[in-house]
């Protein structure tokens, strides 16, 4: 079963046969086509070793996590993965993940690769509003397309959510609930969801005439949203509403609440990002934004595969739109609001006047 027997049943010579099942793009669709199925019928499979070595490809992906090896529990990565996995397949691509931690062990992973030519182009997730990853990247000349934005001028390939726009409908929307006081717990500024998010908060609340509330942010964990949650509670102040940049902190903040005796939807208001399955679970339901992860992840492989096709990524810069997902977790403000205060067991507080003794090294509390 060779090359040499499907081109004498049509006729063809070896070299376009050859060509037309490396999905070389000077063969005509219906040659393609028509050896594909003589291929198909035949049993025939190419000798993928052989090819790479000739071609110099690695017919492989690579997706570097920005985390510590064993720490890949992060929903948003895994349904990522999910989406990605399924699309490179079907286009005869292989899908090689790895992590690593962001700074000098994370751009050696993919100088190793890169140099190596251990895969043929990069999709990148979490972006930084400066990514070493994306200048090295394009430096190297190498395909690659990000989730996310970056300072970077430079043309390259980007899908990402509009975190500035869902943030600033969560303001609204709260507003609408009778709020005014509206904090935001938020993962550290440096990542580029997080400048967005921000910014839409910022945004809303200027626009409405008002000040921002508490700020506060901190590496996106369950245990960070439940003590920053606790830290805003106990201020001079405290929130009647809180946006929590993803549903992790937010599932923090919703415990944080109901440890306080207080009730989510009720006495304080949680919003959450990510729309996370544990989001229809909390108690009370959790208010959070679906950020579309699936058509993110479709349009990032389209974009890499035109781009491994020889396309320039001048214009391959996509914006989509995220989706409000209401739950119980948020509602009108208390009638007092402006006038509960939690006891403050430590002293702590945040921005808004009041003094904080509670930083650690995870978390930056703002005056």
């Amino acid at each position: 079963m060779s090359l040499a027997r499907i081109a004498s049943t049509l006729r063809l010579s070896v070299t376009t046969v050859s060509r037309a099942l490396g999905g070389h793009g000077d063969v005509a669709e219906t040659t393609r086509l028509r050896v594909q199925a003589e291929a198909d019928r035949i049993g025939y499979r190419a000798n993928v070793s052989a090819r790479r070595l000739k071609g110099g490809v690695s017919d492989a992906v690579a997706v570097i996590l920005p985390t510590g090896p064993g720490q890949l529990e992060d929903a948003f990565f895994l349904r990522l993965l999910g989406t990605i996995g399924p699309r490179l397949a079907a286009a005869g691509l292989d899908l090689l993940v790895g992590a690593a931690r962001p700074g000098a062990e994370e751009m050696a992973l993919y100088r190793q690769l890169a140099e190596n030519r251990r895969v043929d182009g990069f999709l990148l997730a979490r972006t930084r509003r400066q990514d070493p990853r994306v200048t090295y990247l394009i430096d190297q000349g190498l395909p690659f397309v990000v989730h996310g934005r970056t300072a970077e001028t430079r043309p390259h390939a980007s899908v990402d959510v509009d975190g500035t726009v869902a943030f600033r409908q969560a303001v609204r929307r709260l507003l609408g609930f009778g709020h005014r006081r509206i904090g935001l717990i938020n993962a550290p500024a440096a990542y580029s969801f997080a400048h967005h998010r921000e910014a839409g908060w910022r945004d809303a609340l200027s626009e409405a005439g008002l000040a921002p509330g508490p700020r506060a942010e901190a590496e996106a964990t369950e245990e960070n949203g439940f003590r920053l949650m606790q830290l805003m509670l106990q201020g001079g102040v405290p929130p009647t509403a809180v946006l929590c940049a993803t549903d992790r902190l937010a599932v923090g903040a919703l415990h944080a609440v109901a440890a306080s005796g207080l009730r989510a939807g009720r006495d304080v208001s949680v919003i959450g990002y990510d729309n996370l399955p544990v989001a229809t679970f909390t108690d009370p339901p959790l208010t959070s934004f679906e950020p579309m992860v699936d058509r993110s992840a479709e349009r990032m492989v389209a974009m890499l595969l035109s781009l491994l096709r020889g396309a320039s990524p001048d214009g391959m810069a996509e914006l989509l739109d995220a989706r409000l997902i209401a739950r119980a977790s948020d509602g009108p403000a208390p009638a007092s609001q402006g006038r509960r205060r939690m006891p403050r067991s430590d002293g702590s507080g945040l921005e808004g006047g009041t003094k904080n003794h509670g930083r650690d090294r995870k978390a930056r509390l703002e005056d």
